[in-house]
């Protein structure tokens, strides 16, 4: 099982890849896993700002739906749109093209309580 290095991770089984105050979220390889076949992510946060563990969407998966947390405060600046036409890029493509939204941060000291890849191996067990 993938679990990129570089990135930080959720307990909620987000990623986060982090580029100045602009942070790309996704769901992790383990997540798109265990939810199977998604065919929808819905995201109507777009220029809302939002505190960390609230709710900024759900994704839809042929078995559930699941609400995604904001692992980070911060305003939801842009959405994967190719997601709305391609949404099982999220199974193929989990830390790439899979991606879900990015986030202006606005309280950068919650990178300090992410999880590092060891970390979040240790949680899923891997």
């Amino acid at each position: 099982m993938s679990i990129p290095v570089e990135l930080k991770y959720t307990k909620d089984h987000e990623w986060i890849s982090i580029e100045d105050d602009i942070a790309t979220v996704g769901i992790t390889h383990f997540a798109q896993g265990e939810l199977g076949d998604i065919v929808y992510v819905d995201v109507d946060t777009l220029d809302d700002t939002l505190d960390k563990d609230e709710v900024f969407g759900t994704v839809e998966a042929v078995k559930t739906v699941s609400d995604l947390f904001m692992p980070l405060s911060g305003e939801v600046v842009e959405f994967n749109e190719e997601l709305e036409e391609d949404p099982e890029l999220v199974n193929t493509d989990p830390y790439g093209k899979g991606w879900m939204i990015k986030i202006k941060l606005s309280e950068v000291s919650e990178i300090e309580n992410l999880l590092n890849a060891e970390a979040y191996k240790e949680l899923i067990g891997a």
